[in-house]
């Protein structure tokens, strides 16, 4: 590493060795502006990075002079180079006298926390070059030269993220013209953060609590305040919706309450940590009179050295006599994307498409169709509405977490979705056109003519970014991907999906959904209403058919099918006399409604054996929210006089999603159990308290709580000591990929994802037990 280049120190020539961000930073320092003291890592290091990456791998040889040019059409090519590519980098060793070069430089700040902010510049830059935000994130570490070796690669490694490869593609990019610098800065905690957006018709500040991750991430709503520059007058302020903050682990600012779970921006970097704010700070601005004073003056002497239209990020630090305001990032031009307003949510199926809004603010009141291609702006939605999903492009709610009903369906679906979207139905119109990005979380309302920013090609690529059939439909190339003993299994309930996912590497269905399943059957008719009517024959055709096309088409391999859970609330639309109270915060679901009314339950147990009548052995049966083990005996009498278990092959199963199996587990293996799967939807809410559909809240308290990992490996643990299989099956794996290390080190025997996570989880899967197998041989080495 022949230098670093510190801020105050770049000059116009290192403009392509710094990249962009740092150039603009560099300008402002320059001229006595308050930045945030930094040097950068040039590309030039990433380059030799590349140069001397030790692979075998005929893709990676030729790294940094290859132009790659993929058939990004071809999402599975697409996601497998991506996946290699990052992969080589990620487990490639970074030399040490540039670590240490880094670590000494950094020290002298005294602080335990460092950001890595990536910095581009691209040689003969296209008009595409426009639309980069979010395309490369920043990466957290503690200032420890191992932590920061990771934090260097994660950030060199986000070039080769499928969307960056696509982009590059798109744009007309090779990757021989990509300047990837890295600028490194110290973390201190902050009183507040935020930006300011300013342009000739008025400014716009937005503000949170502490770090400015929080709203980096959608986390929070942050306070507004519209300004009139010339006359520097707060015209208007709006309160914001702030439930957590961001500070420095060791050094927690004085304004928050006692931190209550660790939270990244990336995997794995632990000098952060997420603080729920009390309840009066919540109803507080998070910018006193005098903090939005000073960055009133600010942007008003910024308009000499940027011209009248540009976006800065600010935060105030707290420092041990005083706090001061500093500069953390500038843009010269208002927004990445001309003529877009933007609302924040948590991105719960990704993709970006681009389309009409079709706002419903009553989501009783469910329509009998939709339009086809719309973006659907709802409060919330429950799983009736999966029939009408079918023809949308997109779906925003209000309410809802990561594992939120509207999340689960989308992901499954295939639709690309934002949740959690405060006040969305309020703040967007029917009609108006939109992009719905859903990896960041972020919905655009487009105000220009969109097609003067970007042709027709690119608006095609983001409408056909969301069909379904683009992640799954191609054949599964199996031949380059490593043998894993973990099985891997897909959760499903669409047999229209049935032909794409086939031929994925998996292991057969892990989860059968068969409320989701039964929707296109029942004509918005509750099953009751069909048995009462003196239609069961009818019905049961119909639910044996649909559970017979996953059987034929999954042979031999297994799969469960999970038999009804529903609670009255989700199914607002479905008639039942029987259903229970609305005002029941978890219903009568589960196996406990089969003791209550066993008239469904005995009809989904004839059209299973009807599958095995036909011929079929593979389907077992997954008993879902089991409460109590008279409740699992039940439910086996129920099974064994469907003559079900006549077949040697069928295994009956439960969820353990309900706590109370961490104590009961021993006894339901006695009572007949043959295997467990888990539910982490179900376990993380009962476990912590949290509603799901409560997507703030969720965003804290998720399945990587330790509360609720100590759980799943006890679960599995009592399970291999009862000689029992245990699976999982909730939203967990596919949502925090990190954890699947811990699964398999526990030994969990298979994982069932969504079939969008499949390639990823596999690959996770691949990589933790050769950790595993490595960390053997080391062992038995010394």
């Amino acid at each position: 590493m022949d230098k670093l280049y510190w801020l105050d120190q770049i000059k116009l020539q290192d403009r392509s060795k710094v990249g962009d961000k740092a150039f603009y930073l560099s300008k402002i320092i320059q001229h006595g502006y308050p930045v945030v003291p930094g040097f950068v890592v040039s590309a030039e290091i990433l380059r030799q990075f590349l140069e001397n990456l030790n692979s075998s791998e005929s893709l990676v040889a030729d790294l940094p002079h290859s132009s790659l040019h993929l058939d990004v059409t071809n999402w599975r090519q697409l996601q497998q180079v991506a996946s290699r590519l990052r992969q080589e980098i990620l487990t490639a060793t970074v030399p040490q006298q540039w670590v240490s070069n880094i670590f000494q430089t950094a020290r002298e700040w005294q602080t335990g926390c460092l950001i890595l902010r990536p910095t581009l510049a691209v040689s003969t830059a296209t008009p595409g070059m426009k639309d980069i935000s979010g395309l490369l994130e920043s990466v957290f570490c503690q200032c420890e030269p191992e932590a920061i070796a990771l934090a260097l690669k994660r950030t060199w490694s986000q070039i080769f993220r499928a969307r960056s490869l696509l982009y590059w593609q798109h744009s007309g990019i090779n990757l021989q013209q990509i300047n990837l610098a890295v600028l490194v800065q110290p973390v201190e905690n902050a009183i507040a953060s935020g930006l300011l957006t300013a342009d000739p018709s008025g400014w716009e500040i937005e503000a949170t609590w502490g770090l400015g991750i929080a709203i980096a991430q959608g986390e929070v709503q942050p306070d507004v305040y519209y300004i009139q520059p010339k006359t520097r007058v707060v015209l208007e302020q709006q309160l914001g919706n702030k439930m957590l903050a961001y500070g420095v682990e060791d050094a927690a600012p004085g304004a928050f309450s006692q931190p209550v779970a660790n939270s990244v921006l990336t995997t794995n970097h632990t000098c952060l940590t997420t603080y729920l704010l009390q309840e009066a700070q919540q109803k507080q601005y998070a910018l006193q009179e005098e903090y939005l004073q000073q960055i009133i003056a600010l942007g008003t002497q910024l308009v000499s050295e940027l011209g009248k239209t540009f976006t800065i990020k600010w935060t105030i630090a707290q420092q041990p006599a005083s706090s001061k305001l500093y500069i953390t990032q500038v843009s010269p031009s208002q927004s990445v994307i001309p003529h877009l307003h933007f609302i924040r949510g948590l991105g719960a199926a990704g993709g970006r498409i681009v389309a009409t809004a079709l706002v419903i603010i009553n989501p009783q009141q469910k329509p009998e169709r939709l339009p086809n291609g719309v973006i659907l702006v709802v409060p919330t939605v429950t799983p009736d509405w999966l029939p009408l999903l079918q023809q949308v492009a997109g779906i925003i709610t209000e309410q809802g977490g990561l594992t939120s009903h509207a999340a689960i369906l989308a992901r499954e679906l295939g639709i690309t979705a934002v949740v959690n979207a405060t006040s969305a139905t309020t703040l967007i119109q029917t009609g108006e056109r939109l992009l719905l990005d859903g990896d960041r979380g972020e919905v655009y309302r487009i105000k220009g003519d969109f097609k003067e920013e970007m042709d027709k090609g690119r608006e095609e690529n983001l409408l056909s970014s969301r069909h379904p059939s683009l992640k799954v439909s191609h054949p599964a190339v199996t031949s380059h991907l490593p043998m894993i003993a973990t099985q891997l299994l897909v959760n499903l309930s669409q047999s229209t999906f049935i032909e794409q996912v086939q031929s994925l590497p998996v292991d057969g269905v892990g989860l059968l959904r068969s409320e989701l399943m039964v929707l296109n059957i029942l004509s918005g008719q509750h099953p009751n209403s069909w048995i009462l009517g003196g239609r069961q024959a009818e019905l049961l055709e119909l639910w044996s058919d649909q559970i017979m096309q996953f059987a034929r088409a999954f042979a031999p391999r297994p799969v469960f099918y999970r038999s009804l859970d529903w609670r009255s609330q989700d199914l607002p639309s479905l008639s039942d006399s029987l259903e229970s109270s609305p005002q029941s915060m978890l219903g009568e679901r589960g196996t406990f409604s089969y003791l209550q009314n066993p008239a469904v339950f005995e009809l989904e147990l004839k059209a299973l054996a009807s599958v095995q009548q036909a011929g079929y052995s593979n389907v077992n049966l997954l008993l879902p929210f089991v409460r109590t083990v008279e409740e699992f005996i039940f439910c086996r009498r129920k099974v064994e006089q469907a003559f079900l278990t006549e077949v040697a092959q069928f295994q009956l199963w439960m969820m353990a999603e309900v706590p109370s199996v961490l104590f009961l587990l021993p006894e339901y293996v006695t009572a007949g159990v043959a295997g467990i799967s888990i539910g982490t939807n179900d376990l993380t809410q009962l476990l912590l308290g949290v509603d799901r559909e409560q997507g703030q809240l969720a965003k804290v308290f998720n399945e990587r709580h330790p509360a609720v990992m100590r759980a799943i490996a006890q679960l599995i643990q009592m399970a291999e000591s009862a000689g029992i299989p245990c699976s999982i099956c909730g939203q967990a794996p596919a949502l925090y990929p990190e954890i699947i290390d811990k699964l398999v080190e526990w030994g969990i025997t298979s994982i069932s994802v969504e079939p969008e996570a499949v390639e990823r989880t596999y690959q996770a899967i691949a990589r933790a037990e050769q950790r595993l197998i490595l960390a053997a041989a080391r062992r038995k080495l010394h």
